[in-house]
């Protein structure tokens, strides 16, 4: 049971489109506890259950940020500008994030990610330091195309210096690679699910619309102002 209120509003939920699921034929039938019915050939999700487990992952965010545990967002769908609002959000939040491409082993294969990390970092040193201006066109142009897809793919977890004590994944389905990453490590999730996802992979649930930017925003709002929340109460 939820501890605290984080005001959850049905109405705004449905505004958000966060009842809408899959196509009724591309359903995992292990949905079926969080589907409340169906419309024009589309699940709807039970937007009672969706609040409930939305307030305990709320909860779990707050207790986690109050102890200075250290978060991973990943969400790396393109469709609607998703991808930005992941970086948005975990921005505001101030929390590690992966929205571009999920690098296969970035968890698992820890020690290889540290040292593309610690490449990055001395490669962004180097750039303002305006040591790439010193070197030969070529060499210069070769280490900017470095930096540049290192920013691409690791600017989100540039900061991080170890494993990530709680991970938070939209769109579970696309993300399955990371998923499979936090559950081989032991990493708790939190994960959004749609109606064509498994709900027992991920440690905490959270059925809702994954394809619509609003439905995607609403649960990461909820999430990061509750982990603002708990960073806020952190006491030396």
């Amino acid at each position: 049971m939820t501890r605290r209120y984080w005001n959850i509003n049905l109405e705004e939920m449905m505004k958000a489109g966060v009842h809408f699921g899959h196509r009724i034929k591309k359903w995992n039938p292990r949905m079926a506890p969080y589907i409340s019915a169906k419309r024009k050939g589309i699940h709807i999700t039970n937007l009672i259950r969706t609040a409930r487990f939305l307030s305990e992952a709320c909860d779990l965010v707050f207790d986690a940020a109050s102890r200075r545990k250290q978060f991973l967002i990943i969400g790396t769908k393109k469709k609607n500008k998703a991808a930005d609002s992941v970086a948005r959000a975990a921005i505001k939040a101030r929390c590690h994030y992966v929205n571009k491409k999920w690098l296969g082993g970035m968890l698992t294969n820890w020690s290889t990610t540290e040292t593309r990390l610690k490449k990055f970092r001395d490669l962004r040193m180097k750039q303002k330091m305006g040591r790439l201006k010193r070197l030969p066109k070529r060499d210069a142009a070769i280490l900017k195309r470095q930096l540049s897809h290192l920013q691409t793919y690791l600017g989100g977890i540039k900061y991080m210096t170890g494993l990530p004590d709680i991970v938070i994944i939209v769109d579970q389905h696309k993300e399955y690679t990371a998923l499979r990453e936090c559950i081989i490590l032991g990493i708790p999730t939190i994960c959004l699910i749609d109606t064509n996802c498994d709900p027992d992979l991920g440690n905490l649930p959270i059925p809702a619309n994954d394809d619509a930017i609003a439905s995607i925003r609403f649960i990461l709002n909820k999430l990061v102002f509750a982990i603002c929340e708990g960073r806020s109460s952190y006491i030396i």
